[in-house]
């Protein structure tokens, strides 16, 4: 359920800048979108774990919030990233 290091290490070197650069939109918003969709497939076999949805819920909504400040920002970038990650069709 949990993402690994290995899998977050390799978010940051695909989306950062460099692999020190865990910081930026892209990269957080990567993280996020991993996590949200293993706690969707958790989701799937336990309906009534509310606490995992509430996380799920906290999640999305801070994606959505670093995709809307993203917009604002860089547009180029948001519209490579929502590509990349097949977030909005």
């Amino acid at each position: 359920m949990t993402v690994t290091k290995e899998k977050i290490e390799k978010l940051i070197s695909k989306f950062g800048k460099d692999n020190k650069n865990t910081g930026s939109s892209e990269t957080q918003i990567a993280i996020f979108s991993e996590r949200i969709g293993n706690i969707t497939a958790h989701l799937k076999t336990n309906k009534k774990d509310h606490s995992s949805r509430r996380g799920l819920v906290n999640l999305v909504s801070k994606r959505k919030r670093l995709l809307h400040y993203l917009k604002k920002t860089n547009l180029d970038s948001y519209k490579n990233l929502i590509n990349k990650l097949n977030i909005r069709k």
